[in-house]
């Protein structure tokens, strides 16, 4: 009774749109006009009023309820939670992006074989996720669109920013500097997998907050972020791939899609306000107060998004267990690499800096992988060579130090230089030999 009702209802509303066109005093021009009247009233398109009005002169009322199914279910794919997640973030990085060229995306990504998605099977389930084309139309219209998206579980995305921080005096003899703060949230539970002040918004920054988020709270699937230079370095791209994680970057001048971490980010103008009157004497303090102020404040409040529950206990009781990663794994992935050629002595110079990588690589190129915040010690790596770590080559390390004298030498006290001594005996004999020689020239004029 109930899909009966329903189907006459819409039948009913259909009849409601076309009713106007179906006088015969109207002229085709007119027609037209309320075509298009129609078409921005109701939100459809022409297509659908001519369907509408096929339907009616063919069978009436009765052609304008839904055409009804054979009743069998579609069979799904096994991953296709997945797929409609991707197809979502698909829509979402460009609204206008068609269902056909979407299902292409997906295929040419291995999530599905060709012909295995449907257009209207994948076309429902984006309606019914609030991610079809009219409804994406209407978000971008009034910039809500990105507020009604939201992942099913922990893990699946984190979103992170840079927010700019307070003043300290952590400068130059006392001199006020501002810091800055690196954030991920997760997407599903607004939990903070990590948030930390730094001195410098470099890429640097990026790399420690991401390491110590998966370090802690495991692997996300993707990561969203915005189009700063920070996130879109080759680095970062690298370690994702690596790592298999999707990165994602928000539309230029569009920041809506990273609505959780941007509310986040006035909730912690609380925080700074608080913290001003702690006065903090260093970063530590600073960092220390944000621990505690998310830990017991933030991630303990509850939520309106999240069926008013607390981030925390949403983050606890989500049914996905945690994508850990092998700390060598994840140590790798982080690090930076470049090249640099090895001179005559069989060193490189990396960041001002000398390393002695071995005579046998002399004229020949290497690869160098380090951390950017402990370059103290780095990895070298060639084709020929398994790869090995070096330190820091301290030039010069025996200079100025005093070699200790055997002790076999020791007790001895000269009271004379043997070898003046030797050079002055040398210098009288030669002196005396001088004087007993003959003058045969002398001898001669005597017997004369």
């Amino acid at each position: 009774m109930s899909k009966t009702t329903n189907s006459e209802d819409i039948a009913a509303k259909r009849m409601e749109i076309i009713s106007s066109l179906l006088s015969d005093s109207i002229d085709v021009a007119m027609v037209s006009h309320l075509k298009k009247e129609l078409c921005k009233k109701y939100e459809i398109s022409l297509r659908s009023i001519g369907r509408y009005l096929e339907h009616y002169e063919k069978n009436g009322f009765e052609g304008l309820k839904p055409k009804k199914r054979n009743g069998k279910l579609h069979n799904l794919l096994p991953n296709w939670d997945k797929i409609v997640d991707e197809a979502i973030l698909l829509r979402r990085e460009l609204p206008s992006r068609s269902v056909p060229q979407i299902i292409t995306i997906l295929e040419l990504e291995g999530l599905a074989q060709p012909g295995q998605i449907k257009r209207s099977t994948l076309q429902g389930h984006l309606l019914n996720r609030g991610f079809g084309s009219k409804q994406m139309k209407l978000y971008t219209k009034k910039g809500v669109a990105s507020r009604r998206f939201q992942k099913p579980h922990r893990g699946m995305l984190y979103q992170g920013d840079i927010k700019y921080g307070p003043y300290l005096s952590i400068g130059n003899n006392g001199e006020k500097k501002q810091v800055y703060l690196s954030a991920f949230i997760d997407d599903a539970t607004r939990f903070i997998v990590h948030a930390q002040f730094y001195e410098t918004q470099k890429v640097d920054i990026i790399e420690d907050s991401l390491r110590g988020a998966i370090m802690r709270y495991g692997k996300p699937d993707s990561i969203y972020v915005d189009n700063g230079k920070q996130y879109t370095s080759e680095w970062l791209s690298k370690t994702c791939a690596k790592l298999g994680i999707r990165l994602y970057h928000a539309k230029p001048y569009h920041p809506e899609g990273k609505g959780k971490i941007e509310s986040f980010n006035k909730h912690l103008d609380i925080f700074i306000a608080e913290a001003a009157l702690s006065n903090p004497k260093s970063l530590d303090d600073l960092n220390n107060l944000l621990n505690v102020w998310i830990s017991e404040y933030y991630h303990k409040k509850p939520h309106s998004s999240l069926g008013n529950i607390s981030p925390e206990i949403a983050f606890k009781t989500d049914t996905r267990s945690i994508n850990y990663v092998d700390a060598d794994i994840c140590a790798d992935a982080f690090l930076h690499t470049t090249e640099r050629k090895v001179d005559k002595t069989g060193c490189i110079s990396f960041e001002g800096k000398h390393y002695e990588v071995g005579m046998d690589l002399i004229g020949r190129k290497v690869d160098v992988y380090y951390d950017p915040l402990w370059t103290d010690e780095i990895e070298i790596r060639h084709k020929d060579k398994q790869p090995f770590k070096v330190k820091i080559l301290q030039i010069g390390e025996n200079c100025g130090v005093k070699a200790q004298m055997p002790t076999s030498l020791t007790g001895i006290d000269a009271k004379t230089s043997r070898m003046l001594d030797g050079l002055n005996q040398s210098n009288i004999t030669h002196r005396t030999r001088k004087s007993i020689a003959v003058n045969y020239r002398n001898m001669g004029g005597a017997e004369d």
